[in-house]
């Protein structure tokens, strides 16, 4: 059972925490976190481009000239693709692009995320976020403390107004409660920085 120290806001040891196995010291599975990513990248995708063929687009309706003795190329229709607003080859429509992952691979991925940046000393108990003020100030001395000089995420137990507001302005730090945790999240930043209050729901939730 792996254990982390827990820290305050301004850097000082707080005390230690047991992780739990199941979550935190899984085997890495990096297939399965690459079909996590995948699958909710392509869930982000609109598919609502959409461009009009030759056989959508007005007009065309009469042969622009003969067919033979003008000189010419021989044309059917200006609506054909080579002409100024013909239609489009191969003409983009909308489509779903949507994947679907059952719920077992879907927190095998993100156990195992979890796990590997457990591993790699990545990851960050603080026993609370809390700040006076939503001021970017009082964060960004936070994240000094800590030593959060690249991407970080931070996972609060319960959303809160003047913490998101106040870690906003900060280009290197994400905000988000235990609720939107993904794989995605943990493996896109460097740093992963979970309230105690969020592992306790965490592995709640997780039965473990």
């Amino acid at each position: 059972m792996p254990s982390v120290k827990v820290y305050k806001m301004d850097g000082t040891v707080a005390g230690e925490m047991q992780l739990s196995d199941k979550i935190f010291n899984a085997e890495y599975n990096e297939p399965l976190i690459h079909q996590a990513i995948v699958t909710r990248l392509a869930n982000e995708r609109q598919g609502t481009k959409s461009t009009l063929t030759r056989t959508e687009v007005r007009g065309g309706g009469a042969k622009p000239w003969r067919q033979k003795g003008t000189g010419r190329a021989r044309q059917g229709s200006i609506r054909a693709p080579q002409w100024t607003k013909g239609g489009v080859v191969f003409a983009p429509k909308s489509r779903d692009f949507s994947k679907k992952m059952n719920v077992e691979a879907r927190r095998g991925a993100l156990f195992s995320a979890l796990s590997k940046k457990v591993a790699d000393g990545e990851l960050i108990v603080v026993d609370k976020i809390e700040v006076s003020a939503p001021k970017t100030k009082e964060m960004v001395k936070f994240m000094n403390a800590l030593n959060l000089n690249k991407s970080t995420v931070l996972v609060l137990d319960a959303a809160d107004a003047d913490v998101l507001l106040a870690s906003r302005n900060i280009e290197t730090l994400s905000t988000l409660p235990v609720a939107q945790i993904s794989t995605y999240e943990v493996v896109a930043n460097n740093k992963v920085v979970l309230t105690k209050g969020a592992v306790e729901k965490i592995q709640e939730v997780y039965g473990a």
